[in-house]
């Protein structure tokens, strides 16, 4: 997926400027697609050359106009074709598990503390996707019932529990294998 469709999406959930556009990037769309402020405001501006996005400039008091970008219809156009085109399937490129792997040829223990770390990295992503969920689609606040952006973006955060919770259970079962097999020559 190219930033550029990541920043469609946003921009069709709703308008907004650079500056807003990156902070939804840190807050929710962030976690399946990164992109740092720089790279949003080189692509903006790309796109916006390209006729893909209108913008708009909003006065502000005391400070320099705002610039509101919006998606214009080539760059609905340009969505709609790559939401028709297939894409390949992703393959699972771990790090972690080939560290794992590789444990068996130096002293398993040592990746103790490393898998401990990502335990608590994914446990905090947990922690904000189901604070997020109950904040947005489930809670007392949450609006009932949903449209049809919100329930794809509940879909969407449903599937990040799941895959977190996944590897938080993944992560339990390193460490349990690694306590119990301690520390171990190294194979030949």
């Amino acid at each position: 997926m190219a930033l550029d469709h990541a920043i469609l999406v946003s921009l069709l959930e709703q308008p907004g400027s650079g500056y807003e556009l990156a902070r939804r990037f840190e807050r929710s769309i962030g976690y399946f697609w990164t992109a740092t402020h720089q790279q949003i405001y080189r692509v903006l501006k790309r796109m916006e050359s390209d006729g893909l996005l209108d913008v708009r400039d909003i006065p502000q008091q005391g400070r320099p106009d705002k610039k509101e970008y919006s998606v214009a219809e080539p760059g609905r156009d340009a969505l709609a074709a790559w939401l028709h085109e297939p894409i390949e399937p992703e393959s699972l490129r771990h790090d972690l598990a080939v560290k794992i792997r590789g444990a068996a040829f130096d002293d398993p223990a040592a990746l103790i503390r490393e898998v401990e770390r990502h335990h608590r990295v994914h446990s905090e992503r947990l922690e904000h996707y189901l604070t997020g969920e109950w904040r947005d689609f489930t809670g007392p606040g949450a609006p009932a019932p949903l449209d049809a952006g919100q329930e794809l973006q509940h879909v969407v955060l449903r599937g990040g529990i799941a895959y977190e919770r996944m590897t938080v259970a993944w992560l339990d079962d390193v460490l349990a294998t690694l306590h119990r097999i301690g520390p171990t020559a190294p194979q030949a």
